[in-house]
């Protein structure tokens, strides 16, 4: 605790001292002139100006001397029948620089932006690191968006190379992913080529002079006898990726990371968050289709030399067990996953941890939404078996990296508290009015008031989205969109994007809290709150339940139930004024619950619900239309 509080205090005193030190121990091109040039108003944001290298020097090369036979990463396929792949860092260094050859051979250039839509396999990481080496800008997509949400990406970033495979798979599915980018190309005539890998081997579509086949690419490679890649040499502030997250407007916004600067935060996030140690292996069960693959899948874990785990599947298949097999069968050290998938688990009871020993975790971490304490507890003791820390990390796509948490065993973990921010980050809390509240035992809307080496750059070709979004709310500011409680301690309890904060009889009160509240009564799997037009209060409250099995014999004594726990956990005020039940909540593929959706049914507006092809199950929508309490 006293080494934390001493380089936190470093990193508010002297920022750029303080990153300078940390950035001193990469592999550089060149030294840069100048750590931080910044404002919070354009907004502009630039580090270590004038420095020059590739990260991928970072990631891999910097290795092969002394980890050269060490696993980078461990592949886990979906079927636990198939074989698992693993890859040294002398291996994954020669796959890269073929890759390398295969874009610059295809016309991929430095600056090019490079759409990436595949499952989850080796060959994922390998495009993404290639991208990285050529200098192209890479985009990831997640596997399981649509042809129209993959047109709208490609059009804004106006990639006109796209790397994908055949299909992927995912639990009982067969994801046909080349079908989908040929339908998403109708829209996109400008793309110039398609590169795809053989996963599934489902029939697919090969446009003659469009598309082309890795495999047949690599072998051309092979012919020529190319081997090394020399890495493109990329300015410190150069734009390594663009990922979008969804926005407001319905637009997807390009969140634009640069090259330096995202390096040394997500390599220094990971070590620290992670307390990671040489040799450990590291299972982030994220999707490199999100920041979170990107930061603690890739990038970070392979800039500070780890094994990196990477899994094709997902935890309910062919069974609950799957992370624990998973687990075991690697012996894994560090475990990262999301609420959402906890609270699946959990659903399935302690049966399918029977007979594993899971002792060779010892760091958890969760990541996407606050955990609920009922979660926490149970990933404590069934999973950590009481000895694991737990790491709660709040962060955002914009971010880049870990903001706020526990480092782990270094710094006290609180049950759904991400706690204290890691050294060089300012968090501080924002009333209505603009002004900063000082004291502590406060909730207020979380802001940061100085830059962190992996602060989004910009939104890709529109700017102005970026300052309106993010930095024009309130002044030097940047405005994280979330509302966030401080405890006497200076821990901090993210409450849920203010978009998600009701006024209830002129009480404040977080989704986030109420779901909490609900998620601890015993029968429930997890909850959606939302707020819907009261005539009296102004707002009501109206709750989405997924409760366990058919145990749901009395439905209005079980709404008592629930009622009666959240007024014992939050106060009366917090009781939702109507609970449906449901089979299940409308949910992206990367597990966010849709409360866009569920607000407009609460409100009546069922005509008017929006796009629904992005969620998991769209047929769930119906289903909970249907059972919806009349206004």
């Amino acid at each position: 605790m006293h080494a934390y509080e001493e380089a936190y205090a470093k990193s508010i005193e002297n920022p750029a001292a303080f990153w300078a030190d940390i950035a001193a121990h990469f592999q550089w091109r060149k030294p840069w002139d100048l750590t931080l040039d910044w404002n919070f108003v354009e907004p502009h944001v630039r580090w270590f100006m004038g420095g020059k290298l590739n990260i991928t020097e970072n990631c891999i090369d910097r290795h092969l001397t002394d980890k050269g036979n060490q696993p980078a990463i461990i592949w886990e396929p979906n079927d636990p029948e198939e074989a698992h792949r693993v890859l040294t860092y002398r291996q994954l260094y020669d796959k890269v620089c073929q890759f390398a050859h295969v874009l610059r051979n295809n016309g991929v250039n430095k600056g090019d932006r490079v759409c990436i839509y595949m499952g989850m396999t080796p060959e994922l990481a390998i495009a993404v690191l290639a991208c990285a080496r050529v200098g192209a800008i890479h985009s990831v997509i997640f596997g399981g968006f649509s042809a129209q949400s993959i047109a709208d990406r490609l059009q804004d970033a106006h990639a006109e190379f796209i790397i994908t495979s055949d299909g992927a798979f995912r639990g009982t599915k067969d994801i046909p992913l080349k079908a989908v980018i040929d339908d998403a190309l109708i829209a996109c005539p400008f793309v110039k080529r398609v590169i795809v890998s053989t996963r599934t081997r489902t029939p697919i579509s090969m446009i003659k002079g469009r598309d082309v086949w890795w495999e047949d690419e690599i072998k051309k490679i092979e012919t020529l006898g190319l081997h090394d890649f020399e890495p493109e040499v990329m300015e410190s502030e150069d734009p390594l990726f663009i990922l979008y997250t969804s926005g407001s407007t319905g637009k997807p916004k390009g969140v634009v990371h640069a090259c330096a600067g995202y390096m040394v935060y997500t390599n220094y996030s990971f070590i620290n968050v992670f307390q990671y140690q040489p040799g450990e292996i590291h299972f982030c069960t994220a999707d490199i289709g999100w920041i979170t693959g990107h930061s603690y899948i890739v990038y970070g874990p392979l800039s500070a030399g780890a094994t990196s785990l990477m899994f094709e599947g997902i935890p309910t298949w062919p069974d609950a067990s799957r992370f624990w097999d998973i687990v075991d069968k690697h012996q894994v050290n560090i475990l990262y996953t999301a609420p959402t998938a906890i609270r699946s688990l959990m659903s399935f009871g302690t049966a399918p941890l029977a007979g594993r020993s899971l002792q060779s975790l010892r760091i958890l971490g969760t990541v996407g939404e606050p955990i609920n304490e009922e979660a926490w507890q149970w990933y404590y003791t069934q999973v950590g078996k009481e000895k694991c820390p737990i790491v709660d990390t709040w962060w955002q796509t914009e971010t880049g990296g870990i903001l706020i948490s526990n480092l782990a065993g270094i710094t006290p973990a609180k049950p759904a508290f991400a706690t204290l921010p890691l050294p060089g980050v300012l968090p501080v809390l924002v009333d209505e009015k603009g002004e900063i509240i000082h004291e502590n035992n406060v909730s207020g809307n979380l802001c940061l008031t100085a830059p962190w080496p992996s602060v989004i750059r910009t939104t890709y070709g529109d700017h102005e989205r970026c300052r309106t979004n993010y930095f024009a709310t309130y002044p030097n500011m940047y405005f994280t969109g979330d509302g966030a409680y401080r405890d006497e301690k200076g821990n901090y309890r993210i409450t849920g994007r203010v978009d998600d904060v009701l006024n209830v009889s002129g009480h404040r009160i977080g989704t986030a809290e109420v779901e909490n509240a609900i998620n601890m009564h015993a029968g429930v799997i997890e909850s959606a709150v939302v707020g819907f037009p009261h005539d009296v209060k102004g707002q009501g409250i109206y709750a989405y339940v997924v409760y366990a099995g058919d145990s749901l014999a009395d439905t209005h004594l079980t709404q008592q139930d629930i009622l009666q726990t959240v007024t014992r956990v939050i106060g009366a005020i917090a009781k939702p004024d109507k609970i449906q039940f449901v089979s299940g909540l409308p949910k992206t593929r990367s597990g966010k619950i849709m409360r866009r959706i569920l607000r407009k049914i609460a409100e009546g507006e069922l005509d008017n619900i929006g796009d629904t092809t992005t969620l998991l199950d769209p047929g769930v929508v119906e289903e909970i239309k249907q059972g919806r309490f009349e206004k």
